[in-house]
């Protein structure tokens, strides 16, 4: 039997991902240990975040990057703490990986479980499931811009913050979204924009997702502003399928769709550096909590899903397909956090899902 090791650099990092990420490699090694030696997960953990700030004024080491070149894929918990101003928090770590690997494929999937109550009432009874495609290395999180003119005195300071929209960034996350709408059952990709404000970046971008759509004449496509599209999460959700858009917008509707789906604490995420030549990143969407954090009552599944995202990353469709299968029959069986109405603990909700494996 050939057997394959996975090299994974876990970054716990700040509150809730210190808990969450505990609950996801239990479960990848709850995996591990049936497949009968032929995976095996080696974890490599890093003290980066917050608390390492506080010691020595960088969010991780200097040579961070190459630390982690090495890896086969990195399991992130969460960034944020109240005594780090979240712009350094964030830059610090979070984005410094996703731009220093150029990780520019973000993909949220958008789950509806059994057992959790969405707040819409139109999930009651109708079949509901999408993925959200971001762009993630420039747009409006391009980093582009400066604070000046502070020395003309109180409130005459100036703040310029720059979107980066380049047709190269454009194509490759609206191919890599069409690819994605090939797999589904039902193939169709919506382009979300804001062009009729934003007259050149994003129209730059209608104009190459009309140009791409040319390629993938078995695809339907729509292309609806961000503000509309934002309605139709509500409204109609079920004539969704995939969402791409920017930075920003994706980042928003991501969010939006994991609400609607019953809480942050069920998104999962994965950032993705296609051409594999950096190790891609996969987080729960839901961020530190700081004020849960150490109570126990976070909810894994967006970290456990997270590390779903990564066993099919690796291969592991089957491994994956098993784990999807237990976080659904866990929830179904109404074994629920605080956050989804329940009462179980985040060790509990872990070990229902790694019972259910087995």
């Amino acid at each position: 039997m050939t057997s394959k090791t996975f090299r994974i650099a876990a970054i716990p990092a700040d509150g809730i991902g210190q808990e969450v990420t505990v609950a996801g490699r239990k479960v990848l090694d709850a995996i591990a240990a049936d497949s009968n030696g032929s995976v095996s997960f080696e974890w490599t953990e890093f003290p980066w975040g917050s608390d390492y700030y506080a010691e020595h004024g960088v969010m991780m080491a200097d040579d961070g990057l190459d630390q982690l070149r090495g890896f086969d894929a990195i399991y992130f918990g969460a960034v944020g703490w109240p005594t780090v101003p979240d712009h350094i928090s964030l830059w610090g770590l979070r984005l410094a990986i996703c731009q220093g690997f150029d990780q520019w494929a973000n993909v949220r999937p958008v789950h509806f479980l059994p057992g959790v109550t969405s707040p819409l009432r139109k999930a009651d009874d109708t079949e509901l499931d999408w993925i959200v495609v971001r762009e993630n290395s420039e747009g409006e999180y391009a980093g582009l811009g400066g604070r000046n003119l502070a020395a003309r005195g109180k409130g005459g300071e100036v703040a310029v913050q720059s979107s980066l929209f380049t047709e190269v960034g454009c194509e490759r996350i609206i191919r890599f979204a069409f690819d994605i709408a090939r797999t589904r059952t039902r193939p169709k990709l919506s382009s979300v924009t804001k062009s009729n404000a934003q007259q050149f970046g994003m129209v730059l971008w209608d104009d190459v997702f009309k140009r791409v759509a040319k390629d993938y004449p078995d695809v339907e496509t729509e292309s609806v502003l961000v503000d509309a599209m934002a309605a139709k999460f509500v409204l109609k959700p079920e004539e969704l399928s995939v969402v791409v858009a920017s930075n920003l917008n994706a980042d928003i509707l991501s969010d939006l769709g994991s609400a609607l789906a019953g809480s942050l604490g069920l998104a999962s995420s994965a950032n993705y550096n296609p051409e594999k030549r950096f190790p891609s990143m996969f987080e729960p969407v839901h961020g530190s909590a700081p004020d849960i954090a150490g109570q126990g009552i976070s909810n894994p599944i967006g970290a456990i899903s997270s590390a779903g995202l990564m066993l099919h990353h690796f291969g592991l469709t089957d491994e994956a397909e098993r784990l999807a299968e237990a976080i659904r029959s866990t929830t179904e069986a109404r074994i629920l956090p605080k956050d989804l109405g329940g009462s179980a603990t985040t060790e509990e909700v872990t070990a229902a899902v790694i019972g259910r494996l087995r």
